[in-house]
């Protein structure tokens, strides 16, 4: 992996390590801590993952401190103070703190110093590196999130990091070497009269980016199986003389995944301890779900390895608690048990608060100015079930931008129809002055716009394949807006389309709930040869979520943020206003009689 100007110092030197397989950076020793009388000793490993641009507990889109149903908060400031008041009641004792990765996007904070002011040209450090070095982590793993800036911006924001980063099975294709560091071994001290114990920490990240950053990755990284990766490097960190093998993994526990068979399993950290032996514990992400401590059996060994994830956004930390005994020469563990804490029971670390308050204060600024002002009140709150206005301005924007740019190609005479999904439930722009800020909620992710052309017949059977987000209801039984839909089902996989109308019978099974698809306007229904532009954004596009026909060659990709073109167009306009871009053509039915 190389920056324009060359390979940094980091990366020059993670290749050498990895060319060599004697990846070993030794910690600084923890100060000696008496062994029991039973000589025993111990061993903490804390873990957060997925934090995506938390430092503060803020919410820069309600211009609010962080709050939820459940009273949550977020950040690595309140992961600190959690860390620190382990290592003060540890007193010195070996305590170790890994990330599972999906650090640098997330927030506005982390967009803006990847976009606005991006830390490759400006020379500023990462917000994310400025707190997670207050903090004093020992090893992070990259997450697919890490890759959706380019290579670059990852090189320079792992070389401003005081810890290593990790991700064993990202491979340059030039060289068929590692890109990142695979592994790190800790020397670390756990008490008086021991021998240091070598605490083996494996990274692995998600295949799913060959897929979700296509654009950024194809040609010069490969991703290659975590399993098959963790069964090639355990034995090698045993062989250089890991005690303990610890594996910091982006990717959930399912064993299933969002998109197709072409890549490795997207979720398969609990097929990892159960089909590779030697690994004591996992700590991952990716899911963002709180599992608090689960034992998976290894089916060659018989022994349980210890499973923990932290949920998101700094919310939980996860504590995993190991307890050690020399036999015959060798540590052993004896014990291991994992908890999650809970960061809403702590203040924010000053320190921390300190390092990123400048950049938190810049993008306050930033994401609060005015770009329009809109005639009314508009929400997505509904936007998951019925044909809002402000899901198709997302889709007003996509064609305007797509069509525009087709004009004079040999695309001009096609329709464009365009493709959004309801990314948040919360989103709104007032009645009056609408901020950046507003706009950014409504499209949280930093998803780039392209196009491509469907036949009538794919397109049916994209809307089919989205359908698939909604429960069968028998007409007449009772319909519940908060539980229509399939909870295996993320809002962020289920699309609607504008530049068509079509009807979604959720009473009827999955695969055949496009009962009316017909040209705008008309009863005319749409032949399967015919030919559509289709807007879309990069992410799906690229095959995330696994939806069918859309991964072609686009006849649009300008590189233009969606985010950014939304913002375009409300400050060309000066104001947002329904009747330039509402346009209902779907509706949810059963039978025929709509739902709502």
């Amino acid at each position: 992996m190389t920056s324009p100007s060359g390979p940094s110092r980091r990366t020059v030197l993670a290749a050498a390590a990895a060319a060599a397989s004697v990846p070993l950076i030794a910690a600084t020793p923890a100060q000696a801590a008496g062994a029991t009388r039973s000589r025993t000793w111990d061993l903490t490993i804390l873990g957060t993952s997925d934090t995506h641009g938390n430092v503060y507990n803020w919410d820069y889109y309600k211009d609010a401190e962080y709050d939820d149903s459940k009273h949550n908060d977020v950040g690595v400031a309140k992961l600190a103070t959690l860390v620190n008041q382990i290592r003060a009641e540890r007193r010195g004792k070996a305590t170790l703190v890994l990330d599972a990765g999906d650090t640098i996007q997330g927030t506005p904070l982390a967009t803006f110093y990847a976009k606005q002011e991006p830390i490759t040209t400006t020379g500023a450090t990462h917000p994310m590196a400025n707190a997670m070095n207050v903090l004093g982590y020992d090893a992070v793993t990259l997450g697919n999130h890490e890759f959706n800036y380019g290579l670059p911006l990852l090189a320079k924001w792992i070389s401003q990091l005081g810890f290593p980063a990790l991700a064993a099975n990202a491979v340059n294709v030039a060289t068929g070497k590692p890109a990142f560091l695979p592994f790190v071994i800790k020397k670390v001290s756990v008490g008086f009269a021991a021998p240091p114990l070598r605490v083996g920490i494996l990274g692995l990240t998600n295949p799913g980016s060959a897929i979700w950053d296509k654009a950024n990755v194809e040609g010069k990284l490969r991703f290659d199986d975590m399993i098959a990766t963790a069964k090639k490097y355990v034995p090698i960190m045993r062989e250089r003389g890991a005690d303990i093998v610890l594996i910091s993994a982006h990717g959930g526990d399912s064993g299933t995944s969002s998109y197709g068979p072409e890549l490795p399993i997207e979720n398969p950290t609990a097929l990892i301890a159960q089909q590779v032996p030697g690994i004591d514990a996992i700590l991952f992400g990716h899911a963002h779900a709180e599992v608090a401590e689960k034992f998976v059996t290894n089916e060659q060994t018989g022994e349980q390895v210890l499973l923990t994830e932290p949920s998101k956004w700094g919310q939980r930390l996860s504590r995993m608690d190991f307890t050690l005994a020399r036999e015959k020469g060798r540590w052993k563990i004896t014990k291991k048990s994992a908890a999650l804490l809970n960061t809403n029971t702590v203040a924010e670390d000053p320190k921390v608060l300190a390092a990123v308050r400048a950049q938190h204060q810049k993008t306050v600024a930033y994401v609060n100015q005015v770009v329009a002002r809109s005639t009314v009140e508009l929400s997505a709150a509904e936007s998951r079930y019925k044909d809002t206005p402000i899901l198709d301005f997302i889709n007003h924007v996509q064609t305007e931008v797509v069509g525009q740019a087709l004009a004079g190609t040999s695309y001009a005479a096609l329709p464009v129809l365009s493709i959004a999904a309801p990314f948040s439930r919360t989103a709104v722009f007032p009645a009056g002055d609408v901020k950046i800020r507003d706009v950014a909620g409504l499209y949280v992710f930093d998803n780039t716009l392209e196009a491509v052309v469907l036949s009538g017949a794919e397109v049916r059977t994209y809307l089919e394949y989205s359908a698939k987000y909604f429960r069968t209801l028998a007409p007449g039984a009772p319909v519940n807006p908060e539980t229509i839909s399939d909870p295996a089902v993320p809002d962020y996989n289920y699309d609607v389309i504008s530049g068509l109308e079509y009807d979604i019978d959720i009473s009827r099974p999955v695969g055949q709930r496009i009962t009316r698809l017909v040209l705008p306007g008309t009863d005319t229904p749409v032949a399967d040869n015919a030919q559509f532009v289709v807007a879309v954004n990069n992410y799906r596009r690229s095959g995330g979520g696994n939806f069918p026909g859309i991964v072609k060659t686009q006849v649009y990709n300008e590189q233009q943020e969606i985010r950014q073109l939304l913002i375009d167009w409300a400050q060309a306009r000066g104001a947002i206003d329904p009747a330039d871009f509402y346009r209902p053509n779907w509706r949810l039915v059963r039978e025929g009689v709509p739902v709502f």
